[in-house]
């Protein structure tokens, strides 16, 4: 299952970004879709994430201001970002604990490329 995300840029204090990551590959369900975020000389953090239930959890430096979506026919994650501020700089990655059926049964997690966000204050 590889993904690929996209959306990042740079924004000013208080803007929005949406966030997206396509899944793609073959005879695998996702389960959870979940996005993370590594800040310069941080560690990487779990930001927001997902159930194919429409269970969602958020960090609490971004609750109010993050929501996750998903389309779960399209196997896509989303990450709506608004009133952004300097300290949610980061790249964000998007990843997906998926299950592959066929003559065994694999499960897995994949990640994807990570993309920039910036917000200028």
């Amino acid at each position: 299952v590889q993904l690929q995300a996209s959306g990042g840029g740079l924004v000013h204090s208080g803007g929005s970004l949406e966030l997206s990551c396509a899944a793609s590959g073959s005879g695998f369900r996702i389960n959870g879709m979940n996005w993370h975020r590594q800040a310069p000389g941080k560690q990487r953090e779990l930001v927001a994430s997902s159930t194919s239930g429409g269970i969602t959890n958020y960090a609490d430096s971004v609750k109010g201001r993050f929501t996750i979506s998903r389309d779960n026919a399209k196997n896509q994650v989303y990450l709506q970002m608004n009133r952004l501020k300097p300290e949610d700089t980061a790249v964000y990655f998007c990843e997906a604990d998926y299950v592959v059926y066929g003559d065994t049964t694999v499960v897995g997690r994949s990640w994807g490329q990570g993309t920039q966000v910036t917000v200028s204050s």
